[in-house]
């Protein structure tokens, strides 16, 4: 299993012979509060990732055992003028739309706390996979801010704008049971089978086709907010991206001579 480090504090390994990369959130010290640096890390990570054609699937991890990440680092932005939150700004949007861009399938693998900025992360996954530990919120209007890094957009997108204000203006915390309940998290496991999960069901995703998984990626995400004639129109382009591609080939004839499928990505 191989690793690469993007500055102190994020990690990456690889699993699946290196078709499935972790993306680990390393700032145990601070229960991976988003820094600065650390921000400018996710996004590096991301940037490196979306363009690796090898990888199929991203899992977003953390090394803490009692957090996967509490949120924006408040003892760096305590000291903060209002200059340098302003400069800071662009930094920490990059590390969660480096997340949500990525071109692959993500998977968030959530223990302890997510609040914040760091359930945001997680938000910005396709599927978040929590277990029994988990806690998971958007409190930032008990300081005084607003969910900043895609909260007040990703969050109604999974439970609805009514469930999502609710959420956001009580600034409560979710237990893991309701945030299941709720569809705040896609699935539930006993406590510290949080990562061991989210790598097995990347895993068993990462078997499929990896042009398919990116077009179906491609055509899920695009197609979020339109009506459904030109959602159709994402879906089908989507598929002309495929259907003529070397996975379809390799698909149909694996299919048909019941064999496992050796994609070429391409």
């Amino acid at each position: 299993m191989g690793e690469e480090r993007f500055g102190e504090f994020v990690l990456v390994r690889r699993h699946e012979e290196g078709v499935v990369a972790e993306l680990v959130l390393d700032r145990p010290k601070a229960m991976n509060a988003v820094s600065t640096e650390m921000a400018r890390s996710v996004a590096a990570a991301c940037y490196a990732l979306g363009g690796e054609g090898t990888v199929r699937v991203v899992v977003l991890t953390s090394t803490h055992e009692r957090a996967f990440c509490v949120g924006a680092d408040l003892k760096e932005r305590n000291s903060f003028s209002d200059a340098d939150l302003v400069r800071q700004r662009p930094v920490t949007r990059g590390a969660y739309t480096g997340v949500l861009e990525l071109p692959v399938p993500t998977i968030a693998a959530v223990h302890g706390f997510a609040l914040g900025g760091g359930f945001e992360l997680a938000l910005a996954c396709d599927l978040i996979v929590a277990d029994r530990t988990a806690v998971v919120g958007l409190p930032e209007v008990s300081v005084g801010v607003i969910p900043g890094g895609g909260g007040t957009q990703l969050l109604p997108r999974r439970v609805g704008a009514a469930r999502a204000a609710e959420l956001i203006f009580t600034a409560r915390r979710v237990e893991a049971a309701e945030a299941h309940r709720l569809g705040l998290v896609d699935q539930l496991v006993e406590a510290g089978e949080d990562r061991a999960e989210a790598l097995s069901l990347a895993a068993r995703i990462a078997a499929n086709s990896p042009v398919g998984l990116r077009a179906a990626k491609r055509a899920l995400r695009l197609g979020q907010g339109l009506d459904l004639r030109a959602g159709l129109e994402v879906e089908d382009a989507a598929w002309r991206a495929v259907a003529f591609s070397g996975d379809r080939a390799e698909g149909v004839a694996a299919f048909n001579e019941r064999r496992v499928a050796r994609w070429p990505g391409q």
